[in-house]
């Protein structure tokens, strides 16, 4: 009897919350709410009433209650955002200057190799100039990427759907355009996987759940149409953890190709091991906290996370609508910012955009840049703070001059229930049908317990949450006021969620490798909208050092 008790005081709300009522109660006539059902749903929110203030309320909490009934019976999916949306701008903010053309290195690989494979560990800029100048074809390219997916895939178990007719076609269109001498840039042509979470019309969007694994969105999501417009050819669907959490999706976990017996990360699990196993040139990937970063990290590619409100969202699953960025997994931070020209930019669908420059020049003076670094984080104690110490000694070598910075102290990781309770609220159907129930990881920390535990998120808790952000985005800007950019180690503090909260931009790339052989990573971090200095910065980096450039053992390709 009082497991039965416990288990209905839990159900209750106490007003202004969003708490749930109506699951698996088969009556038209939802429980009664009294006075004792309000002092144990205070306890929830250690908040505390008088008998008469609670007497006073009962009526309010079951007016709610219809309401969260009466709202129930409105079908909103997957794609309706939210009225409210986040704004990462400080006030007075103004971008800085006019988009210019964009200027890329020299290409370093102009002959083709006699062994062909060799060419999928290319760069997307030397496969680019290579396709540019008829050394090969796109259709040569695509079958080449197409032929080791299948060879490799079952190792790495990170596709969800090979687009092949897709591929081929666009190939063709490709080479058709290029002889006409229609050439669009360093993408037509180039072959590049996405992220199962972006819809593509005529295959599955699965967001690599169970509940959703024959789901059909008849759209083409914006980033792949800015990609299939620079010529990109679209390869493969990839993995990505389910509902974009961690590495297990509905069909296996997909690996780390430097020790495939280890997952790769997530959730843009197939995007970075794909990539880093030289399956695709490029891949799109997703970040809400971690996404791009953490799998990167683990595969030793190189990954830029936008600033929020750089690419389109438009026909992406949403998971947080007021923290998901979409961002590119690729081999150099070069790399990322050819993407990252293609794709940047308002769609006129996607309410968030802004619409500010990139501009990306390798030959910035980097003396120009102010560079600082998280001082607290490089002198604590880490298994990677030998790798991250020598990236501060490489960058200084390049005639940086380091500042010193630290992160504002404001309670970071108790703002994470933002994230939870938009995540909850994205797949409310999901819960309340019960066909969570689908999902292959049903541990504490996956998302079906995550979602149920936060209908239990104060309303009042999440505005105060957001007033929170607010202020870290004004204790942030003073951060900025005097750097450029700043260095910090990947996973240092709190600073991967701070930044995610604010919507800063980071490039991860790989720094070393561990004494087991795996990669290790350093993270660059910019000011809002300045991809373009970020991304020159890593490119800089990435000229000094080789570790972008080491290939996965158990991947390599013989001369």
């Amino acid at each position: 009897m009082k497991m039965l008790k416990e288990k209905r005081i839990l159900l209750m709300v106490l007003s202004g919350l969003v708490f749930i009522f109506s699951i698996g109660f088969s009556s038209d006539e939802p429980p009664v709410i009294n006075r004792t059902d309000v002092i144990s749903a205070e306890k929830l929110i250690n908040l505390f009433y008088t008998d008469n203030k609670r007497d006073s309320l009962l009526q309010d909490l079951k007016e709610n209650r219809e309401s969260y009934i009466k709202m129930r019976e409105v079908a909103v999916t997957n794609d309706v955002p939210p009225a409210i949306m986040f704004n990462p701008l400080p006030v007075g903010f103004r971008s800085s200057g006019e988009t210019s053309s964009m200027h890329l290195s020299p290409p370093e690989e102009t002959l083709l190799p006699r062994n062909p494979e060799k060419l999928c560990f290319y760069s997307v800029r030397d496969l680019g100039d290579l396709i540019r100048t008829r050394k090969i074809t796109s259709l040569e390219l695509t079958r080449l990427f197409l032929n080791r997916l299948k060879k490799y895939d079952p190792q790495l178990h990170g596709v969800i759907s090979l687009t092949e007719e897709l591929a081929l076609r666009e190939a063709e269109a490709a080479d058709r355009e290029i002889a006409a001498g229609k050439y669009c840039g360093p993408l037509h042509g180039i072959p590049y996987g996405a992220k199962d979470l972006l819809a593509v019309k005529g295959y599955k969007t699965t967001w690599g759940a169970m509940p959703y694994k024959d789901q059909v969105i008849d759209l083409d999501a914006t980033v792949i149409k800015k990609l299939r417009a620079a010529g990109a050819v679209l390869v493969a669907k990839t993995t990505l953890g389910a509902l974009a959490w961690g590495d297990v999706w509905y069909g296996e976990k997909t690996r780390n190709p430097w020790n495939p017996d280890q997952g790769s990360s997530g959730s843009s699990a197939g995007s970075a091991s794909a990539t880093a196993a030289g399956l695709l040139p490029f891949a799109i990937g997703t970040e809400t906290w971690g996404s791009i970063v953490s799998p990167s990290t683990r595969c030793g590619t190189t990954g830029l996370r936008p600033t929020y409100g750089r690419v389109s969202r438009t026909g992406a699953m949403a998971l947080s609508w007021s923290m998901d960025k979409i961002g590119t997994i690729a081999r150099s931070a070069e790399d990322c910012a050819i993407v990252f020209n293609a794709i940047y930019g308002p769609d006129g669908m996607d309410q968030t955009l802004y619409d500010f420059p990139f501009n990306y020049d390798p030959n910035l003076d980097l003396r120009k840049l102010r560079v600082g670094y998280l001082k607290s984080a490089f002198e604590a104690k880490s298994e990677a703070e030998d790798f991250d110490k020598t990236s501060l000694d490489v960058i200084q070598q390049m005639g940086i001059n380091l500042i010193p910075i630290e992160l504002p102290e404001l309670p970071i990781q108790a703002l994470a229930i933002i994230l939870n309770a938009e995540a909850a609220a994205a797949f409310d159907d999901l819960t309340r049908s019960g066909r969570d129930d689908m999902m292959v990881r049903q541990v504490r920390a996956a998302w079906p317990n995550v979602f149920r535990a936060s209908r239990f998120i104060p309303a009042v808790e999440y505005i105060q949450a957001n007033r929170i952000r607010y202020m870290l985005i004004r204790e942030m800007e003073k951060v900025m006021e005097g750097i450029d950019l700043y260095i910090a180690p990947s996973f240092a503090e709190d600073n991967l969620l701070l930044t995610n909260l604010t919507g800063h931009p980071c490039v991860v790339l790989p720094n070393g490798f561990d004494e087991k052989g795996n990669p290790t990573s350093i993270s660059f971090i910019g000011d809002l909208f300045e991809e373009g200095k970020l991304l020159v910065f890593a490119n800089a980096y990435q000229r000094a050092t080789s570790f972008h450039k080491q290939r996965p053992p158990l991947f390599k390709v013989g001369d």
